[in-house]
């Protein structure tokens, strides 16, 4: 659309695009596919010019010591390029400026964000693409705003202290009057399109939560953090100063980051063991983490494992990318792309998967959307199953709150409704421990059903007398409970507490939805917990 906006404006060339550095190319090749103009009007800058240049494109080193002359017709650099060319843009005339990806301006204090606003401001025609223009609070938006618009914004304490009251780290990191900022960005500057509005034959897409099982040897160090951590917020409770006040809070945000990273850690075996599962699956997939030595470890599974994978870091360069996203789209050989949720969760296209997997959480909410949609956009033709590994007691519990109530404040300001990440109802809210206890009994009760007309032997597990009569209660009563589900059936009662009674009809109602339904089971993705039903 930004193209074709440019078609009707030929009178005003040339044209400045900013883009992330992994976008220049693509941008250069979606310009020459849909213009009719010379590839060398065409204008990349690139810090180091690697690789072969197929499109014909006039590619400009943006380390050269010589003057760099943007003379093309689409003149294309990236938001990281702006400070060091500061003075060749200010002294051109760009009268239509297209910015994609636009909430990298996000940060007022960035010098790419300084840099760039006097262009946007100068220009007569501006453009500002971004799917998710704010990541995670109101503030994000207002430079964008000031750059389209500063007659109307043009002050950040009068915006902040109207749309961004709140928050608990730092000033201006709240939301407030969410309907009133998004009816004045629509009256102004805002066009927001949906894909469920404008891609309406993209198919579904599905979340789940899979609960993992830490090793208790993983957990000591960070439950005691956590102890640690409810020291300091009862601290904060009490004090009565607003300088011992701000220290605890830093030492709370630090203890957060703290158990943030060790969670990484301890989640690693349980995360490679899951993926153990997905491989003998055999269908592609992506997997985002967010650390390093996270990252490291997926890669370094998957190598030893001979699973042909791909990998895309802060540390893979811009030039390699689209050569590795080519990969993984067209070689059946590359099964995995294991990604970073910052650095692999913008501009690619990896459709070739259908599976997209959450070894860790982000803070940021835009990030996750962002990261998701690599695999859900256009040229996708299965839905999309996306699976969150989480585990109980770690940071997780912190960052998947925090998350859904950013997401909250973000979908009133930006679509005027209340967005979260939605999961599937089917999926249990229990630690794994419990859920590996209801697995087995739903294993049990699927293998009885199935074979209610034949005497079927079952492998008695090793336990005692009691416990085994136990377990065959259930079953009996699983058994006639299933056989029976089109009609009510009344069951003879076991001579039980009522708090015991409770429990046995919990698991009975699970086991009856999970028999019942066991014929219509998602096969396409991985399975939704830790132990797969057979």
């Amino acid at each position: 659309m930004a193209i074709a906006f440019t078609a009707c404006l030929r009178e005003s060339w040339p044209v400045l695009v900013l883009t992330p550095s992994s976008l220049r190319l693509h941008w250069a090749t979606m310009i020459q596919q849909w213009m009719n103009i010379p590839s060398a009007d065409i204008v990349v800058v690139l810090s180091q010019c690697l690789g072969s240049n197929r499109g014909g494109f006039t590619i400009v080193p943006s380390n050269a010591k010589s003057t760099i002359h943007l003379d093309g017709s689409f003149n294309i650099i990236s938001y990281d390029t702006v400070p060091k060319l500061q003075h060749v843009l200010k002294a051109s005339k760009f009268k239509i400026v297209i910015a994609d990806e636009s909430h990298f301006l996000k940060n007022a204090q960035a010098k790419r964000t300084s840099s760039s606003l006097p262009v946007l401001k100068k220009a007569q025609y501006v453009l500002l693409l971004s799917g998710t223009p704010a990541l995670s609070r109101p503030i994000e938006l207002f430079t964008q705003l000031e750059a389209l618009y500063p007659d109307v914004y043009k002050n950040v304490h009068e915006y902040g202290k109207r749309f961004c009251k709140g928050g608990i780290f730092g000033i201006y990191q709240g939301a407030s009057n969410h309907e009133e900022l998004h009816n004045l960005m629509k009256a102004t500057v805002m066009i927001r399109r949906l894909k469920k509005d404008v891609l309406s034959e993209l198919p579904v897409k599905r979340r789940q939560q899979v609960f993992l099982d830490l090793a208790e040897k993983d957990m000591k160090q960070i439950n005691a953090l956590f102890r640690e951590l409810e020291v300091v917020k009862r601290k904060i409770k009490v004090c009565h100063s607003m300088e011992e006040a701000e220290s605890l809070k830093f030492s709370e945000k630090n203890l957060i980051n703290k158990i943030y990273n060790d969670s990484a850690e301890a989640k690693v075996p349980a995360v490679l063991d899951y993926l153990g599962t997905v491989i003998e699956a055999g269908y592609k997939f992506l997997i985002f983490a967010h650390h390093k030595p996270m990252v490291d470890s997926i890669h370094q599974f998957l190598v030893k494992k001979k699973v042909g994978c791909i990998r895309i870091d802060g540390g893979t360069p811009a030039s390699e990318r689209q050569a590795l996203v080519t990969d993984f789209q067209e070689k059946d050989s590359i099964m995995a792309a294991v990604l970073s949720i910052k650095a692999g969760g913008v501009g690619l296209t990896l459709t070739a998967a259908s599976t997209v997997i959450f070894a860790e959480l982000s803070w940021t909410p835009g990030d996750i959307i962002q990261a998701e949609d690599r695999a859900h956009r256009i040229g996708q033709v299965s839905s999309v199953n996306i699976y969150y590994l989480l585990a109980n007691d770690t940071v997780d519990d912190i960052i998947w709150d925090v998350v859904q109530s950013k997401l909250d404040n973000l979908g009133q300001m930006l679509d005027g409704h209340e967005k979260t990440l939605e999961v599937s109802v089917s999926q249990p809210k229990s630690s794994p421990a419990k859920q590996r206890t209801l697995d087995t009994f739903m294993k049990r009760c699927h293998s009885a059903t199935s074979n209610h007309e034949s005497e079927v032997s079952v492998s008695q597990p090793k336990s005692s007398p009691a416990k085994q009569r136990t377990l065959d209660t259930f079953m009996k009563r699983c058994h006639s409970a299933t056989s029976n589900h089109e009609s009510e059936v009344s069951v003879s009662q076991p001579k039980s507490s009522p708090a015991k009674q409770r429990t046995l009809d919990t698991f009975m109602k699970r086991c009856h939805s999970a028999t019942s339904n066991h014929e219509s089971d998602d096969t396409t993705g991985p399975p939704a917990c830790k132990y797969p039903r057979n």
